[in-house]
């Protein structure tokens, strides 16, 4: 059964709903009526797949992310469970405006910990913004959502170092005074991460890119 529309982004709508009986979310990739639709077809297909493998490989590899209760490559949706809490944007929102500084250090190394669990999974998540992580109700733990725009392969160190530095200027451009929260985050995976130094030399290389497009265009 589906419920009322969650969100609804450049690739997918997002609706709350129920699966046997579970509380549930609904994620369904919609057509691009602009390609021919055999292609669409199989492309919208592919990116169905893939996010529900991730999540499937987060749960095995011990990520706290949704359960996937269903895949239906026929309608284009993935029945998921509902994860209960906040996003973590508004938890730093909340944590910042309250001056409760410690709050936002510690959940920012529960981040750096689970974006380090992400990579040691040969995951790359692709679109780690603060508003792709749930602080769950009661447990206050953090868990990571939205796998749209993953991958997995090994040895994506680029990819990886990629995915730290869309992280870094989502919190930098999101959160005012976020620059110490960055510092958590990055000092936490270094620790956790098994291969945080080649994903490390790597984020140098790319935060140098970025500079350029900022000054250059």
């Amino acid at each position: 059964m589906e419920g009322e529309m969650i969100s609804q982004g450049a690739e997918a709508r997002v609706r709350s709903g129920s699966y046997l009986g579970r509380p549930a979310i609904i994620k369904e990739r919609f057509r691009k009526r602009y390609r021919h639709p055999e292609l669409d077809a199989k492309l919208t297909r592919q990116r169905v797949v893939a996010e529900a493998r991730c999540l499937a490989r987060c749960r095995r590899a011990g990520v706290d992310s949704p359960v996937v209760y269903r895949v239906d490559t026929v309608t284009s949706k993935i029945y998921m469970e509902r994860v209960e809490g906040v996003a973590l944007r508004a938890y730093f929102d909340d944590a910042l405006q309250r001056g409760d500084a410690e709050a936002a250090r510690t959940m920012a190394g529960d981040l750096g910990r689970l974006m380090a669990q992400i990579h040691d999974a040969d995951l790359v998540h692709g679109d780690p913004t603060t508003s792709n992580f749930m602080v769950r109700a009661g447990s206050g733990t953090l868990c990571v959502i939205d796998f749209g725009l993953g991958a997995a392969s090994e040895n994506m160190h680029e990819e990886k170092a990629v995915d730290l530095y869309v992280l870094e200027r989502a919190l930098v451009s999101t959160h005012a005074g976020a620059e110490p929260l960055v510092e958590e985050v990055l000092r936490v995976y270094k620790k956790s991460c098994r291969t945080a130094n080649k994903v490390m030399d790597r984020l140098s290389n790319v935060r140098q890119r970025g500079r350029k497009r900022e000054c250059f265009g």
